[in-house]
């Protein structure tokens, strides 16, 4: 069901072969149409993710049936709705995980992972979120089940995960850790709320973290490579160390005897593979405990740099800098 005429094709981000930010060229392709249980968005802003940038350089593939372009969280109005959608309609404005698809002028996106944009959220703030909150509320809130009292230490503090999740943590009553480089980054840790913010590059988090709160009750990890040894080191009893991604290599020797005495709980996920339902449960969630939080002020977008559509290459260059705080957006219809 559609209120708007829509145009034959529309403008998309294409990769011509796997490799980097090069790879990216404008095109063109048919605009999609809304499945049943799906809504059709004009897409006003797209997030830049990690994901993005290794399915570019021909890893993370998307699931069966998903679109083969990049862009996993949208913002946007809607135009159209298929059968069965049944809480959208066309004008509504929304933000979205997506399965891919979100490089482009349209998106055609499951009902069930939408969102309404939070009370005086711009389209640009709103795009920003669902990638993040999905990933950080799923992994350290739902399954790792951060607490008030906990101590969490969080690595790439200042990244799009990283000020996600000290902001949670800190809206839920957990000690935020933080750990980055170089001071400037650390600096936006403690802006953010983190109560202690680690130079990894001056001082060693382990012994810092161990003296001041005798561990970390949670561990988020984006490194890998030696952090996997030193997290576990860092981990009171009890603790729950999650890996979102290995920046520093998955293949590593360890000593795994501290993780029984310590009673550990390793854990990791990626987001894309999850079920359709799962997303689903983790949207629910996300509408119950986290978006009052934002009515609320207790959290923020921090978006650091927006792209035009075009640019996409430039934006993938520039989030392969390391040097960005917060998220990188791209503009495609803009509002």
């Amino acid at each position: 069901m559609s209120d708007a005429i829509l145009p034959a094709e529309m403008n998309v981000i294409e990769i011509t072969e796997p490799g980097g930010p090069d790879a990216l060229v404008p095109g063109t392709r048919p605009v999609p149409e809304a499945a049943p249980g799906e809504v059709l968005v004009k897409v006003a802003y797209a997030g830049v993710n990690g994901p993005d940038l290794v399915q570019r350089r021909g890893h993370y593939p998307p699931p069966k049936g998903a679109s083969d372009l990049l862009g996993l969280e949208i913002s946007g109005e809607v135009v159209a709705v298929g059968a069965g959608v049944g809480n959208w309609s066309a004008g509504d404005r929304l933000c979205a995980l997506t399965n891919g698809g979100g490089y482009a002028d349209y998106c055609a996106v499951d009902a069930r992972h939408c969102l309404p944009l939070p009370h005086g959220f711009s389209l640009l703030e709103a795009a920003s979120v669902p990638e993040t909150y999905f990933t950080i509320w799923s992994n350290v809130f739902m399954g790792a089940k951060l607490s008030r009292g906990e101590v969490f230490l969080v690595h790439g503090g200042a990244g799009g995960l990283g000020t996600t999740s000290i902001q949670l943590a800190k809206a839920i009553g957990a000690t935020a850790v933080a750990v980055d480089s170089p001071a400037e980054r650390c600096q936006v840790c403690k802006d953010l709320g983190a109560d202690l913010a680690i130079d990894f590059k001056t001082d060693d988090f382990v012994e810092i973290v161990r003296g001041e709160y005798k561990g970390a009750d949670v561990i988020l990890d984006i490194i890998g490579g030696p952090n996997i040894a030193k997290n576990i080191k860092a981990s009171k009893p009890d603790g729950r160390i999650v890996q979102l991604a290995f920046n520093a290599g998955s293949k590593v020797e360890v000593d795994l005897m501290p993780v029984m005495l310590k009673r550990l709980t390793y854990t990791g996920s990626t987001l894309r593979s999850r079920t359709p339902e799962n997303k689903a449960e983790i949207r629910d969630s996300l509408a119950l405990n986290v978006w009052p939080m934002f009515e609320q002020g207790k959290l923020k977008p921090v978006v650091n740099r927006t792209f035009p559509l075009a640019e996409a290459a430039a934006a993938h260059a520039y989030m392969e800098s390391a040097g960005h705080i917060g998220k990188i957006m791209l503009e495609v219809g803009g509002g």
